[in-house]
């Protein structure tokens, strides 16, 4: 039986790659400035400190944490283009925002949250995206499709950073359009090359995209985002419950997967600041370099993944992927005597806390660190005095660091796309918006708290503590693993309808 025209077939395939570009868009919103938020933050607001740069960069997941339940419930109810071009509008207002935090003459930094805030919000489509590619796909596409929607928001998420380090090239001053009162820099060219892209992502979906719901088979319905139209196809295959221990356990790995990639993402340029006293610039430049290289890893895992899978299973490789992400951070942690150079700017103000003394501090300093610049508007560089770990902590070489990135490059990327794949084949024929639901939420959550977390520990306990309570999460994530393994199963091979 012909279960739907190649006409038709090839509007539904069109409108999906839509929603990938969508997916895809939303995290490079989020990432694309991701390397730079901390040097563009203390340039604009000298009084804003590492904690509140974990409280900017989790405004975004704030803001689709709330958005993503509000653009779900209007997409049931009207086209779903609707809540895709206004959440997408928001984006490009945010991000054109945010290239003006710099023009106010105090509370910059508030300015910036309020700014990220808007752009997570504007991201809340991505409950919109997932909702219509598993209404419009039938069963047997519908685990692809979820891994290929995974696949494009983690590839989002890796190369935000390299577009940043294309334009890190123009340098901080860059230029002024002084009539607008816009800087073209660094810092305010990614967002505004965002919008950029958000626009083209409007007219797409204007121009491309249209509305389509299938059944399990394949089969058309006649209209869409109408609950009560899915009665008119009966699907046998959805008889039975879903295994909710499987579902939640899945939400929770899934969290820890995106917890410890927010961490790796917000403490890289702080880290690289202080551990080899990098300038901004340099701190921007270098590590987008460093994900470059990752982003290119991933699309190649991306690859292997599917083809692998198909030997060994999802679970396995979900498996292979936290143990990467182990030795990734375990690598991390602080060794040798070796400390890192301590930043002068504290000591030229007198602000060393009485209790040290400046003998104490002398055989930390390497000889660059103590020669002040001629120039006393010259960029502060190395740990700051302010971090007490500084004057006890071993540094981090850049061997450990490489090697720590590549390691997670390769991790997290398995797991995302893992997570996804196995998550969709437990749900099985179900419905599964509000499911799709709980795991933006989780996933929301986790990026809300990594940040959070990792500034307030790293600012005031160093890279030893921050790195060794990741690995504690790790290991936990890897015990609730191995507890719900054999529970990880397609919904029709649980009820014998076919085998694993």
């Amino acid at each position: 039986d012909v279960v739907e025209t190649e006409e038709h077939y090839k509007s539904r395939w069109r409108s999906i790659w839509i929603m990938y570009l969508t997916m895809f868009l939303s995290s490079v919103g989020f990432s694309i400035v991701i390397m730079s938020v901390w040097p563009y933050l203390q340039k604009i607001d000298p009084t804003a400190d590492a904690s509140f740069l974990g409280w900017i960069i989790a405004s975004y997941s704030i803001g689709q944490m709330v958005a993503s339940p509000l653009f779900g419930l209007w997409s049931n109810y009207r086209p779903r283009r609707e809540p895709l071009v206004v959440s997408t509008a928001i984006s490009v207002a945010a991000n054109c925002l945010y290239a003006y935090v710099h023009v106010p003459h105090s509370h910059n930094k508030y300015y910036m949250l309020t700014a990220r805030a808007l752009v997570g919000f504007g991201a809340g489509n991505v409950a919109v995206v997932r909702s219509y590619i598993a209404g419009a796909t039938s069963l047997t596409e519908r685990t692809s499709a979820m891994a290929n929607t995974s696949a494009c928001q983690a590839v989002g998420f890796i190369l935000g950073p390299v577009f940043q380090t294309c334009f890190t090239l123009i340098g901080e001053e860059g230029i002024t359009w002084k009539l607008i009162h816009l800087q073209l820099n660094m810092y305010t060219t990614p967002v505004l090359f965002g919008s950029l892209l958000g626009i083209i992502n409007i007219i797409l979906i204007f121009a491309i995209f249209r509305e389509h719901r299938v059944d399990d088979m394949g089969r058309q319905f006649k209209s869409v985002n109408f609950e009560g139209e899915e009665s008119d196809v009966l699907d046998q295959d959805a008889e039975g419950n879903i295994d909710h221990v499987a579902v939640v356990a899945i939400n929770v790995l899934f969290f820890v997967i995106l917890f410890v990639f927010a961490v790796f993402e917000t403490i890289a340029t702080p880290l690289t600041m202080d551990m080899y006293s990098w300038t901004r610039k340099e701190a921007v430049f270098y590590n987008g370099i460093i994900l470059s290289v990752i982003g290119i890893e991933s699309v190649i895992v991306f690859m292997v993944v599917k083809t692998l899978s198909k030997k060994t299973g999802e679970r396995a490789i979900l498996h292979g992927g936290l143990l990467i992400v182990l030795v990734g951070f375990f690598i991390l942690l602080p060794w040798g005597k070796k400390l890192p150079n301590i930043q002068w700017q504290e000591i030229k103000n007198n602000s060393i806390p009485r209790t040290i003394s400046t003998e104490m501090l002398m055989p930390f300093w390497s000889l660059e660190a103590m020669q002040l610049p001629s120039n006393h508007t010259a960029e502060p560089l190395g740990c700051p005095v302010t971090q007490s770990w500084c004057l006890s902590t071993p540094m981090i070489y850049l061997a450990q660091y490489i090697s720590s990135d590549v390691l997670i490059g390769l991790g997290y990327p398995v797991c995302n796309v893992m997570s996804y794949t196995l998550y969709s084949k437990i749900l099985g024929p179900k419905p599964q918006g509000v499911y799709m639901g709980w795991l933006t939420a989780s996933g929301s959550g986790a990026r809300i708290l990594g940040p959070v977390f990792v500034s307030q520990i790293y600012t005031l306990l160093g890279p030893r503590w921050a790195f060794s309570l990741i690995c504690g999460v790790v290991v936990a994530s890897l015990l609730l693993l191995e507890i719900v393994y054999k529970r990880l199963i397609a919904f029709s091979v649980r009820y014998g309808r076919m085998q694993e």
